[in-house]
């Protein structure tokens, strides 16, 4: 499997990587089956496993642990901290008292001393970036972890962090996660360059769009469907203008993927692959089918020609449905108070 350099860490990873959210509770419960596939995967070359605490409530952190003892040296763990992990409003964001507690059960759950890639799933709005940053980069002095990265964060959110530490003398964030496929392409208007301008490396989730683009007719019954469903209820269907969009779409890639003698899955996650702020692809599959099937698409590339058939089906910078790219909203638009001048006593009528 081809290697590509993860950003200004210096770290070779593999073109995919891959992501452990569907081992647990959440997804895949045989804890046997999950390591079986995880074992098929580092076989195949790829040398990153990405999980997050919040994966099955650390569940998918313990499964990966078990999985990769005997093997630990030669991979790249990636996990995440910074979603809710219980009631208490404390145990979750950016804060250094949570961040300290939080890579500690992780530790224990992976079964290893050091994280390789550690990164904050979402921004947070209410914790000041310098708090965050020092944080982190206490733990690279203290070598639990060695790298430090972000999951989701807008393309301004980024920069704030990069002159924070810039100011502060800090480690800095070096790499950046988004969702990122054929159907949620905004991440090319300001996220991708953004990465490229200061260095970062690029790890992408979501090539498939939560079973859009894999290939299935059975889609609205799939495991992926029925999870989602309670979140995006409207997410799989058709009848909307998004699901109308999508199923346009779909028609023509297919037609597409079948012209150039491939699959829409490997269509889509060869797309990702192609544009050069990139350095790896997640795939997060349940099973061991979907990721023999997620494997054939390593190695290809697509030609001129078909990225641009594909720019005509879906424009660039463009999301077919923007629930989809559940980016966290700015602190500006969530909180009215932000937008709203205090008050101030009567002032007359507004002439």
């Amino acid at each position: 499997m081809n290697r590509r350099t993860l950003g200004a860490t210096g770290i070779s990873v593999s073109e995919f990587a891959l992501g452990a959210m569907m081992f647990g509770s959440l997804g895949n419960p045989d804890r046997r089956d999950a390591a079986r596939i995880i074992h098929t995967a580092l076989d195949a070359g790829i040398n990153v496993i990405d999980t997050a605490d919040v994966y099955s409530r650390g569940e998918s952190e313990e499964i990966v642990g078990e999985a990769i003892k005997g093997r630990r040296d030669g991979l790249v763990v990636a996990t995440k901290f910074g979603r809710p992990m219980g009631d208490d409003p404390n145990q979750r964001g950016g804060s250094r008292r949570w961040i300290v507690r939080a890579v500690e059960d992780s530790l224990r759950r992976l079964g290893t001393d050091y994280i390789d890639l550690y990164q904050m799933h979402r921004p947070d709005h209410g914790t000041g970036i310098e708090e965050t940053l020092s944080a982190l980069s206490g733990l690279v002095e203290a070598g639990k972890i060695r790298a430090f990265g972000s999951s989701m964060f807008p393309a301004e959110t980024m920069v704030e962090a990069q002159w924070a530490a810039e100011r502060r003398g800090s480690h800095r964030f070096l790499t950046e996660q988004p969702m990122y496929s054929l159907f949620t392409r905004r991440p090319e208007a300001a996220v991708l360059p953004t990465a490229q301008r200061h260095g970062l490396g690029v790890l992408t989730f979501g090539p498939l769009n939560s079973g859009w683009l894999s290939g299935r007719a059975d889609l609205p019954s799939t495991h992926r469907a029925r999870l989602m469903s309670s979140a995006l209820p409207s997410h799989y269907d058709p009848s909307t203008p998004t699901g109308r969009l999508k199923a346009e779409a779909l028609a023509k890639l297919t037609v597409l993927a079948d012209e150039a003698g491939m699959t829409l899955p490997q269509l889509a996650i060869a797309f990702v692959r192609a544009h050069p702020a990139v350095t790896s692809v997640l795939i997060g599959p349940r099973t061991q089918e979907q990721l023999d099937g997620l494997l054939t698409a390593a190695g290809i590339d697509l030609p001129d020609e078909i990225l641009d058939r594909i720019d005509e089906i879906v424009p660039p910078g463009t999301d077919l449905d923007p629930a989809d790219n559940y980016a966290a909203a700015p602190r500006a638009i969530e909180d009215a108070r932000l937008r709203r001048r205090p008050e101030r006593g009567h002032q007359g009528p507004v002439r």
